[in-house]
């Protein structure tokens, strides 16, 4: 056989989650649970935002495309993952592991959030005409064009690499970083631009955030009023919450991978990111947020007296 029909992978075999066998029927219930809870959770988030008029602000207008970010990024890996440990299969095809590659985007909307909440609360008289629903419509747009771009960009590049050595992940998905292990092929130019977009989607807006953050902090810390420092953090907290979560995990694993082999840390540590992180957001927002706690009771009582 030569190299060039050696190079065509037909499937990739997942080796999953490092747990026993005999603990897979309890993890399978617990991520079952957590994937599920994502997506209705988040689903709620999107149907307040939709239906209440009080949320129909910047701020909720960011929140409703996180929502549909987070159900979209986590049902990029969870499925999979549970339908190999209920069939008790590892395989998955070689354009299934493409396709999660194309559909795992860097979620840019947190920047988006943080500058809303910098202009709302170091320029509120400006907020009308910074925060338009033109400019909101702008940066959503550019959030997913650069996402899918880089999707896009990253599935090229690694569709042209070969693979004929070994075809097992130590991963319950097809992460970009463990399948360049696997390439017999040159990935320098991979590498290059894994660590350039890396730079510049998350390290860049991270940095932005902290900067919106910080301006914020300094206005807080000139405002007399007591209600007012309450009123800003209360906004900000949850965000910032979210930002700890999602970059905290992200910086860590692809910054700071494991130097061992059997990738345990950075398969624990792409378990909270893509399947703990996007369960959170919901209750991270609900719980932390006035309105949308309003928003639920709202619905819940016209539900209750139309019925």
């Amino acid at each position: 056989m030569n190299k060039h029909n050696q190079s065509r992978v037909s499937e990739f075999l997942l080796l999953g989650l490092p747990i026993r066998q005999e603990e897979q029927g309890m993890y399978y219930a617990l991520f079952l649970v957590l994937y599920l809870t994502t997506v209705l959770g988040n689903l709620l988030i999107i149907l307040l935002i939709r239906l209440d008029s009080h949320l129909h602000t910047p701020m909720y207008f960011f929140l409703s495309h996180l929502a549909l970010t987070d159900i979209s990024f986590s049902s990029v890996t969870a499925p999979k993952m549970l339908m190999n440990m209920l069939t008790q299969s590892q395989s998955i095809s070689y354009a299934g592991c493409i396709s999660q590659e194309f559909f795992f985007l860097f979620d840019l909307l947190l920047t988006s959030m943080a500058y809303d909440r910098y202009v709302a609360i170091c320029h509120p008289l400006q907020y009308t005409t910074m925060m338009s629903q033109r400019v909101c419509f702008f940066l959503v747009t550019v959030s997913w064009v650069l996402s899918s771009a880089n999707a896009l960009l990253q599935t090229l590049l690694l569709a042209h690499l070969s693979f004929f050595r070994n075809n097992s992940l130590p991963h319950f998905f097809c992460d970009l970083s463990t399948l360049l292990k696997l390439s017999s092929s040159d990935t320098t130019v991979n590498e290059l631009v894994i660590l350039t977009v890396g730079l510049v989607f998350t390290i860049v807006p991270f940095m932005c955030i902290l900067m919106s953050y910080g301006r914020i902090g300094a206005t807080i810390l000139r405002t007399s009023s007591i209600k007012g420092i309450g009123k800003a953090l209360s906004t900000c907290g949850s965000h910032l919450s979210v930002v700890s979560l999602y970059y905290g995990t992200i910086i860590g694993l692809y910054f700071f991978p494991s130097s061992n082999n059997t990738n345990d840390k950075d398969v624990i540590v792409a378990v909270l990111y893509t399947v703990i992180t996007p369960m959170l957001n919901p209750f991270i927002y609900s719980l932390r947020n006035r309105d949308i706690k309003g928003a639920l009771v709202n619905i819940l009582s016209r539900g209750t007296f139309s019925g």
